[in-house]
């Protein structure tokens, strides 16, 4: 049963701590994952890789660098002059910011790329990233920008204010 009630906040500290052990266990995912790649497939298999191999791993290495960057600079901290916390940066774990659709980006990039050890055509299920970004952008811009109304409609008066004005047109008279 959810607590009645406010929810809570978090505070500077917490959510700097949170960010740090977020960034962390990222970067473990990152690193765990491109390293069974390049194991598998540019060392064991050295003999069998192709240049899309190659391409892969660099089109995968591109997505976590830039997307564990940008998480790195959301949650880049700032203290003041005496060393305390002035403010802990964007919280990482917050449900529906940017840094959640981030997260799924690396997750998504990882587990394709640990299972593209057996096939390269795993690969195609990456495709699933921009499909989410362009539902996202039509159910949140696009489609509403295209279904609204050019005005909107006057309402229309209910039935007790109708009579009170058809009462004083009969009044006038």
């Amino acid at each position: 049963m959810a607590p009645k009630g406010k929810a809570g906040t978090k505070g500077k500290k917490q959510i700097f701590e949170e960010n740090r052990e977020t960034l962390r266990f990222y970067l473990r995912i990152i690193l765990g994952a491109s390293a069974v790649y390049a194991l598998v497939n540019l060392v064991i298999f050295y003999s069998a890789a192709s240049a899309w191999t190659w391409v892969a791993f660099v089109f995968s290495l591109v997505v976590y660098g830039t997307s564990y960057r940008s998480m790195n600079s959301m949650a880049k901290p700032s203290f003041t002059d005496d060393g305390s916390l002035a403010d802990g940066g964007i919280d990482l774990n917050m449900e529906q910011g940017m840094a959640e659709h981030l997260k799924d980006v690396i997750l998504l990039t990882a587990i394709v790329q640990v299972l593209s050890c057996f096939s390269l055509y795993v690969w195609y299920f990456w495709l699933l990233a921009p499909g989410r970004a362009l539902y996202l952008l039509w159910v949140n811009i696009l489609g509403p920008w295209f279904t609204a109304e050019a005005a909107p409609a006057a309402q229309e008066p209910n039935e007790k204010k109708q009579r009170r004005q058809e009462r004083r047109q009969m009044k006038r008279f």
